[in-house]
């Protein structure tokens, strides 16, 4: 019975052995899969904290770039707004003017407009009834320095202001809200120098 005591003895220490070598493989096998998950954890956190790091910088960015955006679009309407105003109301001014200085613009234009040809003016009834003395010989004078005629018609227009010529049936519409839309472009870089530079 010894015999069989010793052997079964053997062979409980060689499983032993053999289970303790396996459990001892087994969790070196655990502990570098573990130690090898816990890596690419920590490689996927710092990955995942870059992404989130730049999606944050990149939505930041966003966020200040569309509120300058919109302050920028605020400023420029603003700015917009005062020009026509500023335009509105020199369009008042010059339509308040006094009878004197009102026909001497009207003269002013006249010697920009007029053409080396035979033509007619033609004034609005408000106008008509206005006209300083005088006035009709000036603008003759005027269409004859730029080598034309130019007969004042007694014929009023249906017009708010300023003048019409008629050339051969072609006429220049040289009414005052005409002159103003034709320069707003023009009228409106100078105000905006003037106001903001």
């Amino acid at each position: 019975m010894a015999g069989l005591d010793k052997m079964k003895s053997q062979i409980l220490n060689e499983a032993k052995a053999a289970a303790d070598a396996k459990t001892a493989k087994a969790k070196a096998e655990a502990e570098d899969i573990l130690s090898t998950a816990k890596a690419e954890a920590e490689k996927r956190q710092s990955s995942i904290a870059q992404k989130s790091a730049a999606e944050v910088a990149g939505y930041k960015e966003r966020v200040i770039s569309s509120i300058d955006l919109q302050r920028r679009t605020k400023i420029l309407g603003a700015k917009q707004e005062m020009i026509a105003s500023v335009l509105d109301k020199a369009y008042e001014t010059v339509t308040k003017l006094g009878d004197k200085e009102y026909f001497d613009m009207l003269l002013k234009l006249l010697g920009k407009y007029t053409l080396p040809q035979d033509g007619e003016i033609y004034f609005s009834a408000a106008d008509l009834k206005r006209m300083p003395t005088g006035f009709e010989q000036d603008a003759k004078e005027s269409a004859k320095a730029n080598g034309g005629t130019l007969k004042v018609s007694r014929e009023a227009k249906n017009i708010e202001n300023g003048f019409v010529l008629v050339y051969g049936g072609i006429e220049e519409n040289c009414t005052l809200r005409a002159m103003f839309d034709a320069k707003r472009d023009e009228l409106s870089d100078k105000v905006h120098r003037m106001l903001f530079s």
